[in-house]
């Protein structure tokens, strides 16, 4: 298939699941606004639609609570509330202090969204100052908000839900995850809307879910405020601090176009990449770990560990990061993007969700990392994988590790809008 023919569907499927200012990430599956999905979104939207690209992330700020949390979820109300679960009904957002009238989930998603601003605004720039303006207190509020509520007190930040980092069911929350106990039967009155579209063995267990569960009962019945006992889980994520980092960099610039002090943005991104130096990184395995509640590193090697490629780090900590994505654990190649997770390790399955399959937008976030830091060669050949497993099988959610088989639901629109940024490249 060709470049052009490749851009034409890749722009049909943002078209096809555009909703009323903001674009669902599948129309079978997640009928309602996603954070992160959005700011990917907002990314593929600069390359087709620059304008699109802005009320994306405006209609997703638009639901942003008072004390800056921007949601996980933003319900739409045209939707039935039991067609995703969980649902408005689980959440009831309209209980906790300070929520927006829009029904949202309680929890946020990995902070990308000044990275997507920006990009947006350089799509037309003459236009997009005023959308920068309106954008910035928002996202200085987002990132205020994470680093005074969720600081684990040693310079990074915490994650209170494994939803949070996007990598739902990674091995490198098991133990925490483990911490939490499990009640299957308290799925009994629920529906898992997720098996009515997708095989069971390619999402995350009835076990998972009954903690995912139990996680968000006990912080919602604390008004989502983040206090003592609100939390079964917490961790830190070394993805989800690298684009906090990576999103104050872009935040400084975006104060540089609309005439705002920058040099707090400079200096917090430089102080969560040493935070990240210092306490995720392990020389000797060549990788950033997550972190448990107690601090300690967590030695399972999930694409997230890759994901601080994005920011300027010192040449040797380069250097083992790129041995570990072309090394059997990653196995860089032109056919199938990386791994969400250790192609040798112990808990690696090729079809479940975020412990094995590849995805397109980590993926996406190695090769930016691999870009800012000149490895040319290996960012050409993570490109052309990333653009052959779409080629192939669509524009799917994830992607067989070892085969570049099409997992999840087709559609998928980070995976298109990701494949706009790819071949505007």
């Amino acid at each position: 298939m060709r470049d052009a023919e490749l851009r034409r569907r890749a722009i049909a499927v943002l078209h096809g699941n555009w909703e009323r200012g903001h674009t669902v990430p599948s129309r079978r599956l997640y009928p309602h606004q996603w954070s992160w999905d959005s700011a990917f979104i907002a990314i593929g939207w600069a390359h087709a639609s620059p304008g699109r690209g802005r009320r994306e992330l405006e209609s997703l700020f638009a639901a942003q609570w008072a004390d800056g949390r921007v949601p996980q979820i933003v319900f739409n109300p045209a939707v039935a509330r039991d067609a995703y679960f969980p649902g408005p009904d689980f959440w009831r957002s309209r209980e906790a202090p300070g929520a927006p009238r829009r029904e949202t989930s309680g929890i946020v998603q990995p902070p990308v969204h000044a990275v997507a601003a920006l990009e947006v605004h350089r799509a037309a720039p003459t236009l997009g100052r005023r959308f920068l303006r309106h954008l910035y207190p928002g996202l200085k509020a987002q990132h205020d908000h994470l680093l005074r509520a969720r600081s684990d007190g040693h310079g990074l930040v915490t994650i209170a839900h494994p939803w949070e980092s996007g990598q739902d069911n990674s091995p490198a929350w098991d133990a925490e995850l483990a911490r939490v106990p499990a009640d299957v039967e308290a799925l009994a009155g629920h529906r898992r809307r997720d098996l009515d579209h997708v095989d069971a063995a390619e999402r995350p267990t009835a076990t998972d879910y009954s903690r995912y569960v139990a996680i968000v009962e006990t912080y919602r019945d604390h008004g989502y405020r983040d206090e003592p006992g609100a939390h079964l889980f917490t961790a830190v994520d070394p993805l989800f601090n690298a684009l906090l980092a990576w999103s104050e960099e872009a935040l400084a610039e975006i104060a540089d176009v609309v005439g705002e002090p920058s040099e707090l943005h400079r200096a917090r991104a430089a102080a969560l990449r040493d935070a990240l130096l210092a306490r995720c990184w392990d020389p000797a395995a060549g990788h950033f770990f997550a972190l448990d509640r107690h601090g300690e590193q967590v030695s399972a090697h999930c694409v997230g560990g890759l994901a601080p490629l994005v920011l300027d780090l010192p040449d040797g900590v380069v250097d083992a990061l790129v041995a570990g994505v072309t090394g059997p654990r990653f196995a860089l190649n032109d056919r199938v993007p990386l791994p969400s997770y250790d192609l040798t390790g112990p808990a690696f399955d090729t079809t479940r969700y975020w412990r094995g399959p590849a995805w397109i937008n980590t993926s996406w976030l190695v090769l930016r990392g691999l870009e800012r830091h000149g490895r040319h060669a290996e960012a050409t050949a993570l490109r052309a994988a990333m653009l052959s497993a779409v080629r192939q099988e669509g524009f799917r959610e994830y992607f067989d590790p070892r085969t570049g088989e099409g997992r999840g639901v087709q559609d998928f629109s980070w995976s298109a809008a990701l494949t706009l940024d790819l071949l505007a490249g």
